[in-house]
């Protein structure tokens, strides 16, 4: 397995990506997950061909890009031109990937329709959003991975099944986030299990639980969790990676730093000189 960072939590204005590609060579990073928008513009690269400068930088720095980072929440919008949009920049993302030699685009399963449940919307729309992309990718030798964000479609296990079902494409996967899952008390464990051949990708990410919180205000209210550095939350991290090693993933286990608590150096060193101690 090999630590990796999502690019997002830098400041773009202050961390271009050149910066973040140097800090990471500098600091044990071994590759980046690169958020699209505020890292790399997808149609500038392919426009001015600076694939070949940019993996000239990433191999000098020792470091790698896992995948390109797509998180766009609009990608079933009701408004079609906005669909429409979404598409050519999510075509875009995946041919800025082949010509980098980038195998993994991530990309979110989109909200609810509106007057739908997420369940309706996986089974009535969202094979026409994905498939022509997918199909696109394929052809590139990409391969399309949702994070699992509990406020997109693909909240519960019920949902990933689901989508799975309506589209059965081999390159459409997950980028796993064990987070998202563990404070709904949702078995993060048995997912990996049963969607093993699915996970391309996967967020290390932690979740602190605030127990005498949740006693007083139950689970359909917030404030008693958040989203922490790994090895500062509720995730057993050796499990959780000693069970992505049971079923045969070898991939980029990413940190998604969404803890307010620690600065953006400051934390991507902490979570990863934890996770150095577990990967070999």
């Amino acid at each position: 397995m090999q630590i990796g960072i999502l690019t997002a939590r830098f400041d773009a204005k202050e961390w271009p990506l050149d910066k973040i590609i140097t800090w990471a060579g500098e600091n044990g990073i071994d590759c980046l997950e690169v958020a699209v928008g505020r890292h790399l513009d997808p149609g500038r690269l392919l426009a001015e061909k600076g694939q070949v400068a940019l993996n000239r930088k990433l191999e000098s720095a020792g470091v790698k890009i896992s995948s390109l980072a797509r998180y766009a929440t609009q990608i079933n919008d009701p408004d079609a031109a906005v669909r429409a949009e979404q598409a050519k920049g999510l075509l875009t993302t995946i041919q800025a990937a082949e010509s980098l030699g980038v195998d993994t685009v991530c990309v979110l399963a989109g909200l609810p329709a509106p007057g739908k449940t997420k369940m309706q919307t996986i089974r009535q729309d969202l094979a026409e959003v994905f498939a022509p992309a997918l199909q696109e990718a394929a052809r590139r030798g990409v391969k399309i991975a949702l994070e699992n964000w509990f406020a997109t479609n693909i909240q519960h296990l019920e949902h990933w099944k689901a989508i799975f079902q309506v589209l059965p494409q081999e390159n459409f996967g997950l980028n796993f986030d064990p987070s998202h899952l563990l404070w709904q008390g949702i078995d993060h464990l048995a997912a990996v299990e049963e969607f093993a051949p699915r996970i391309f990708h996967t967020h290390a990410k932690d979740c602190a639980v605030n127990d005498a919180a949740l006693r007083r205000l139950g689970v359909l209210e917030g404030g008693w969790w958040r989203y922490t550095i790994p090895g500062t939350g509720r995730i057993a991290w050796g499990e959780y990676l000693g069970k992505l090693r049971e079923v045969g993933f070898d991939g980029a286990v990413s940190i998604e730093h969404e803890d307010r608590t620690l600065g953006a150096e400051e934390g991507f060193r902490m979570g990863a000189a934890y996770l150095r101690r577990l990967i070999a």
